[in-house]
C-alpha cells in the first residue's frame, strides 16, 4: 500500500515537529516537506509534490487562505486540509471558497488528525464537528436568494439524492449502504455533481446546495 505524503506547513517550528514525529508513527504516512509560511508552501509542493497539505491560516508572507487559492489553482489534485486555532467564520468560509477540502481545529486529539487526514484520502470532507455546526448555523441564517434558481436543475433524481447524504455529512460509505449501491457509484455521482455544479469538493458542493436551497438542512439537533 503506497504511503500518503503529507507536506506540514505552519509558522511553528516546534508546532511542526510535534506533527511531523506524530505522523512518523504512523504506518501508512510520510511527511515529505515542512514549510513556514504560503509562500514557502508553494515552493515545496512543486518540489515534493504531496498528496496533502495541512496548512495553517495565520503566516508571515502569505497566510493559508491565499496559499490554499494558488495551490489549487495551479494543482488541483492536490489535496489540501486546513489545520488551525482559527474558529472564525470568515476564515471557515474563505477557506472552503479557496478550495480547501477539510477544516479542522487545532485542539483535536491525536488520533482524529490521522483518521481525518486518511478520509480526505478517500474523498471525504474532514471537519472538525464545531467547524461543521458552525457551517450549518451559517446557512440557516443567510437568506437563500442569492444563489441561481436553476443551481440544481441539471442534476438528476439520484445525483440530488446522493448530495442530500453529503450535506448530511455521510461518508461515501454510508451513502452506498443506504442506496444500496457500491461505493464506486457514489463517487461516481459525485465527480458528475461536482462537474455539474463546477464546484471542486464535496465540501463545497454540500455548502452550495443548502446555500441554493438544493437540499434540505439537517434538523436541529
Amino acid at each position: 500500500m503506497s504511503r500518503m505524503r503529507v507536506l506540514l506547513v505552519d509558522d511553528q517550528i516546534l508546532f511542526r515537529k510535534g506533527l511531523r514525529a506524530l505522523l512518523a508513527s504512523e504506518d501508512d504516512m510520510e511527511v515529505v516537506s515542512e514549510a513556514a509560511n504560503g509562500r514557502e508552501a508553494l515552493d515545496k509542493v512543486k518540489a515534493f509534490r504531496p498528496d496533502v497539505v495541512l496548512m495553517d491560516i495565520n503566516m508571515p508572507v502569505c497566510d493559508g487562505i491565499e496559499a490554499t487559492r494558488l495551490l489549487k489553482a495551479e494543482h488541483p489534485e492536490i489535496k489540501v486540509v486546513i489545520l488551525t486555532v482559527s474558529d472564525e467564520d470568515d476564515d471557515l468560509f474563505e477557506a472552503i471558497k479557496a478550495g480547501a477540502e477539510g477544516y479542522l481545529l487545532k485542539n483535536l486529539r491525536p488520533e482524529e488528525l490521522t483518521q481525518m487526514l486518511r478520509s480526505v484520502m478517500a474523498n471525504e470532507a474532514p471537519v472538525s464537528p464545531a467547524i461543521a455546526s458552525k457551517l450549518l448555523g451559517e446557512f440557516r441564517r443567510r437568506p437563500r436568494h442569492d444563489e441561481a434558481p436553476t443551481a440544481g436543475a441539471e442534476l438528476t433524481s439520484r445525483e440530488r439524492e446522493v448530495l442530500q447524504l453529503v450535506a448530511d455529512g455521510m461518508s461515501n460509505a454510508e451513502i452506498g449502504l443506504r442506496l444500496c449501491v457500491v461505493e464506486g457509484t457514489v463517487k461516481n455521482h459525485l465527480h458528475n455533481i461536482l462537474e455539474k455544479l463546477h464546484l471542486q469538493n464535496r465540501v463545497q458542493a454540500a455548502a452550495y446546495a443548502m446555500r441554493a436551497g438544493i437540499v434540505s438542512l439537517p434538523p436541529r439537533g
